[in-house]
């Protein structure tokens, strides 16, 4: 019997799969040579495949469209992308080509949107919606952009002193606004409600002392959000419906009210054996409010969504090499990796969170069980486990090999930038990868550096050694 990681790779899932196939002992990514690429642009390597972006963005479009078409929902759907997964200008880019809206949540979001709209990237009329808890310095950004012309500016209300400052600074003939309410945690976490939002049972009465009689401000839109994610638990489902019951009680008094934003995203691949049933999910969910609103004899909201993972998430990728192997006692094997894993894709070490990882070579090669490391001194930079299961199994290394065994670990698009505070400062200084963006143009793939491996230089100027 053979034991290669191809045979177990195929004795456990189906494949090849969707983005990934092999050819000539090799991985193939959207049918491109990775360790091509790795000969050209160096290791460790960042990937953007941007064509993935406008795939998810469609996806959940024709899903919703399915789904309102099943239940004769009479509402209508708005995608938009939430620019804290990602804020590279390529992706915001990408994404703007694709009839969506933008959600975003701290001030300088604001400046990405002035500076897209002064280079013809982004129309006025774009819906933003402003999210999270506000200081001031964003609420000042959010009233320039509705002083200066955009007039689908919807601040999102966290708290009653967000209100109170709009209404003492706006100038404009009408302000829409939503109200996002506070959801209830999974029971594994150290406390019992979301410290954003509104306190459900305080959000009709904020309503009627603030908001139902200034006639600069209408309330247009309820928004919940729910930390795991649109999931089939009891969790999501039980919060869902409260959210719901909550709409129809707020739209039975609140006559502009015609808006329900749902937060939280639809999840991404990140095993082989990844199964998730996006249909059904949004099926119910559009059944679910169809079925309470009709019992209420209110008309549906028209849907929002915020999906920023399921967005960017499968457009990334990582590529690390490995730099050596050391058996440390008889059942553990550690293959050391050319960079950090804490550093590099925070998400594994601070929320334990797995990814699709694949070896781009030596499929052939007889399969053994590691852990991988990263050349941090922090006890807590590895990883040794897959979504599907508590153990990590790769191709075993020669030590005679004439090249190294080189991994990737995909569907790291969202997030993992933004948290590692990408070209900055790291553990151990430890330098950020490379990164290179792939579109297609013309049935072509076009392959583009975006940043070169972070330098000492980078690094020493950042810490003031320069000045």
């Amino acid at each position: 019997m053979k034991n290669t990681y191809l045979n177990l790779i195929e004795q456990t899932f189906d494949f090849p799969q969707r983005g990934f196939g092999l050819q000539d002992d090799s991985l193939r990514y959207h049918g491109i040579d990775l360790v091509a690429l790795l000969e050209e642009y160096g290791s460790p390597l960042r990937i953007t495949y941007l064509p993935s972006i406008g795939k998810q963005i469609n996806k959940a479009k024709e899903l919703f469209r399915d789904a309102m078409a099943q239940y004769v929902y009479d509402g209508n759907y708005q995608y938009c992308y939430c620019t804290k997964s990602s804020h590279f200008s390529f992706v915001l880019e990408e994404v703007l080509q694709h009839d969506v809206h933008l959600e975003i949540s701290s001030a300088f979001d604001i400046d990405i949107i002035k500076h897209l709209w002064q280079n013809g990237k982004i129309p006025k009329d774009k819906i933003i919606i402003c999210n999270g808890f506000k200081p001031q310095g964003y609420l000042e950004k959010i009233l320039e952009l509705m002083h200066k012309g955009y007039n689908r500016v919807v601040p999102v209300l966290d708290n009653a002193s967000e209100f109170d400052y709009l209404a003492q600074n706006f100038d404009g003939e009408k302000c829409e606004l939503g109200i996002r309410a506070a959801t209830e945690e999974e029971p594994k976490f150290q406390f019992y409600t979301s410290r954003l939002g509104m306190r459900r049972d305080q959000i009709l009465s904020f309503y009627r002392d603030k908001i139902k009689d200034n006639p600069k401000f209408e309330l247009k839109m309820l928004h919940f959000f729910m930390d795991a994610g649109i999931r089939d638990s009891i969790y999501f489902w039980n919060g869902f419906k409260r959210s719901i019951k909550l709409y129809t009680k707020l739209k039975s008094i609140c006559p502009t009210l015609n808006s329900l934003n749902i937060g939280g995203g639809l999840p991404v691949q990140q095993s082989l054996g990844f199964n998730y049933d996006y249909s059904y999910m949004i099926g119910e969910m559009i059944r679910i409010i169809k079925e309470a609103c009709d019992e209420n004899n209110i008309p549906v909201p028209n849907i929002y969504t915020e999906f920023g993972t399921f967005t960017v998430g499968e457009s990334g990728a990582v590529l690390f090499s490995v730099i050596g192997s050391k058996q440390q006692n008889d059942s553990e094997l550690w293959y050391m990796i050319n960079n950090s894993l804490m550093t590099t894709l925070p998400d594994t070490w601070g929320i334990d969170q797995r990814f699709l990882l694949l070896p781009l070579n030596k499929w052939n090669n007889e399969v053994t069980r590691v852990n991988i490391g990263g050349i941090t001194c922090d006890n807590s930079d590895y990883y040794n486990s897959e979504a599907h299961i508590s153990q990590l199994f790769l191709p075993k290394v020669r030590k005679d090999a004439k090249t190294p065994l080189y991994l990737g670990f995909f569907h790291t698009g969202a997030y993992q930038d933004n948290i590692s505070g990408y070209g900055g400062l790291k553990h151990c200084l430890i330098p950020s990868p490379a990164h290179i963006t792939i579109k297609e143009k013309d049935g072509e793939l076009k392959y583009k550096l975006e940043y070169s491996s972070q330098k000492v230089e980078d690094m020493m100027n950042i810490l003031g050694y320069y000045k």
